[in-house]
């Protein structure tokens, strides 16, 4: 058993003040004022006095970090999940990029082959196939070779139980409406990206089951006043949520402060995009069979120096959004709690802090920094 307690307690509904948080096993059975609550006898105790009490981050878009990259060798994700609470993600979902099907499907046994004997870190929720029904003019750091036409056989085995949880794909595609409708039916939730689709192909891919959207502007035609294209389907449509980037370099600083203000806590899913080399030096590191030189700041392709991913850290992402918008603290968790959490169909579980859910926790220093991480239960992070 764990308590915490003397903690700020950001919940779905209110902030609580010197809060306390009684964790049992992987679940959390109680939450409330810390006023009369008692430690129980051989309880693991944290008194988080100045400390803010979080939700544990999820990350729909990851695609390898501390020099793994999960579409050369997809099973590194359970290397990769050991070293994901450093920055307060405990859930996550791996990314396998355009490459052969074979890596895809490799994933999917890793996924559900379950995690290995004394694992404490990340729980990997599925896989995110970021391909390979992407528009080739919008291809990005996907290698064109194994990029196909959507197609119901491609997808046959695909489902969340299967392991595959999320889907990109171009929705302007021959075929693509199909394959939308076929997988969202399962239960996948389909991202729009790395797409030319006109404004009405993207809302016809909306009608079809899409609800999300991939890294929103980038790999996507420009935002027009007459022809707004995908861009400005994701943004004026309320049935979608958004992914978006929030490192100031995938988009400007203005651009996170004005898509905040149309998208809002609902609707912007913050994700990392990270690739291999999130947590090492900067250098030559891949993603999938391409190099990519990194700096301080960005991942670029040496051919061409397109942009290859990131080195965003989840609770970078936080900081910066609060930073750029002003915007309230429980607003921003949202875009990393409950909103992801909303999309995957795991509303009742996790991105809360209530009883019955799962004991997925970050204690956040005043600046925003992760000192603690609590996955089912567990601590498996201590800045200390």
């Amino acid at each position: 058993m764990l308590q915490i307690t003397n903690a700020t307690i950001h919940t779905p509904e209110r902030t609580i003040e010197r809060g306390s948080v009684t964790v049992d096993g992987d679940r959390i059975v109680a939450v409330g004022a810390v006023a009369g609550t008692a430690v129980p006898a051989g309880a693991t105790h944290i008194d988080a006095a100045g400390l803010t009490l979080v939700p544990g981050f999820i990350d729909l878009q990851l695609n390898g970090a501390f020099g793994h990259d999960f579409t050369a060798d997809p099973s590194t994700m359970w290397e990769v999940a050991t070293g994901l609470p450093r920055y307060g993600v405990t859930a996550f979902l791996p990314t396998i990029i355009t490459s052969p099907l074979e890596q895809v499907a490799a994933g999917m046994r890793v996924v559900t082959g379950g995690r290995p004997k004394d694992f404490r870190g990340a729980a990997p929720l599925g896989l995110h196939a970021e391909g390979p029904f992407l528009n080739p003019q919008k291809k990005g750091a996907h290698n064109q070779q194994y990029l196909r036409p959507p197609a119901l056989d491609t997808v046959a085995g695909w489902s969340p139980e299967s392991g595959v949880r999320l889907v990109t794909m171009a929705p302007e595609l021959p075929g693509a409406l199909e394959v939308i409708g076929t997988l969202a039916s399962r239960g996948v939730v389909v991202s729009t990206g790395h797409s030319m689709a006109t404004y009405d192909e993207a809302r016809a891919g909306f009608d079809a089951g899409a609800t999300y959207g991939t890294h929103l502007f980038n790999a996507m035609p420009n935002f027009g006043h007459r022809e707004p294209g995908l861009p400005g389907a994701l943004l004026t449509d309320d049935r979608m949520t958004v992914g978006f980037i929030a490192d100031g370099v995938h988009t400007h600083r203005s651009v996170i402060d004005l898509v905040w203000r149309i998208l809002g806590p609902r609707r912007m899913s913050l994700v990392s995009d990270a690739m291999a080399a999130l947590g090492m030096p900067p250098g030559l590191h891949r993603l999938g069979e391409y190099d990519v030189i990194v700096d301080a700041t960005s991942c670029r392709l040496t051919d061409g120096g397109a942009l290859a991913g990131s080195i965003l850290e989840p609770d970078q992402a936080l900081r910066n959004l609060v930073e750029i918008t002003g915007c309230a603290l429980g607003d921003a968790l949202a875009t990393l709690t409950t909103t992801p959490a909303r999309l995957l169909g795991l509303e009742r579980e996790r991105g809360q802090i209530a009883p019955g859910f799962r004991a997925d926790l970050v204690l956040l220093s005043p600046d925003l920094k992760v000192q603690t991480t609590i996955a089912a239960g567990d601590i498996v992070f201590s800045a200390a």
